[in-house]
Formats: structure tokens, C-alpha cells, sequence
């Protein structure tokens, strides 16, 4: 085992992906954090491996590695019992609430609690009972409530 330049140098390219990771947590940077090690791990061992080899290495260890992750631990996220929280619009389908204002060329509005909400949909004068279908960003969608 030798300490080179190289050595050190993956040695710290490690440890910069492992604190921004900590910085921004989201699972990627960590990843490459791993292929970093990985390669501080090989130039440690064989200490005269290319430097065109090793950065082909660390290209590869960093795409075997996010595939890992997607493949591996991603999917196995557990499930929320609420899984529309802090998904507000997506909460509200299913709803029946008056038309606070009157739907005039595809829009309108509803007051759902103490929030006015703008509603798409087929033309409707105010106080007509619709049912939100579903929402397109901060928009809901609105059909004639029977």
C-alpha cells in the first residue's frame, strides 16, 4: 500500500460526495461517494494503475452503482397510509362544494374551508354543486355534481 497523489486525491473526491450528500440529502451523491471509495480502494492496492483506468473505473463503479440503488433500494420505500399528504390538490378529488363563482370560458372558482381554488370545466353558473375529478397542477377539474 502506497500514499500518492492519486491516492489521496479519490481519497478526498470521497469524502467531498459523501458531505454533499449530507449538504442536499437525495441518495445521489452518496452513490458516487461509493464508486469514489471504491476506486481510492483499488489505487490504494495497486498503486500503479493509469489514471485514464481509474477514471474509467470511477465512470463505471458510478453507473453500477446508481443502478443499485434504483433497482435495489428505491423501490423498497415503505407505502404511506396518507399518501396524499402535502398533496393537496390530489386530496380534494372526490370532493362536492358549490361554484363560488360561475365557470365562464372553461374556468371558475371554489371556496373549499377558507381556500378559493381555481376550477376548470364545462360552462356552470355560481352555486351549481360539482364534484372535483381531478387537478392539473394548482387547478382542480370539475364536472356537474348529480
Amino acid at each position: 500500500m502506497q500514499w500518492n497523489t492519486e491516492t489521496v486525491t479519490w481519497a478526498v473526491v470521497a469524502l467531498l460526495l459523501f458531505a454533499a450528500e449530507a449538504m442536499a440529502p437525495g441518495a445521489f451523491m452518496l452513490w458516487l461517494g461509493f464508486a469514489a471509495a471504491a476506486v481510492f480502494a483499488i489505487v490504494l492496492l495497486l498503486p500503479n494503475v493509469p489514471v485514464l483506468a481509474q477514471v474509467a473505473a470511477f465512470v463505471v463503479l458510478s453507473f453500477v452503482s446508481i443502478q443499485v440503488y434504483r433497482s435495489w433500494f428505491r423501490g423498497r420505500e415503505p407505502r404511506s397510509d396518507k399518501p396524499t399528504l402535502n398533496r393537496r390538490t390530489e386530496a380534494l378529488v372526490g370532493q362536492v362544494v358549490p361554484l363560488e363563482r360561475a365557470i365562464v370560458n372553461g374556468h371558475g372558482r371554489v371556496q373549499i374551508a377558507d381556500a378559493f381554488w381555481d376550477v376548470t370545466g364545462p360552462e356552470l353558473p355560481a352555486g351549481t354543486v360539482v364534484r372535483i375529478v381531478s387537478s392539473r397542477g394548482m387547478s382542480l377539474l370539475v364536472e356537474p355534481a348529480v
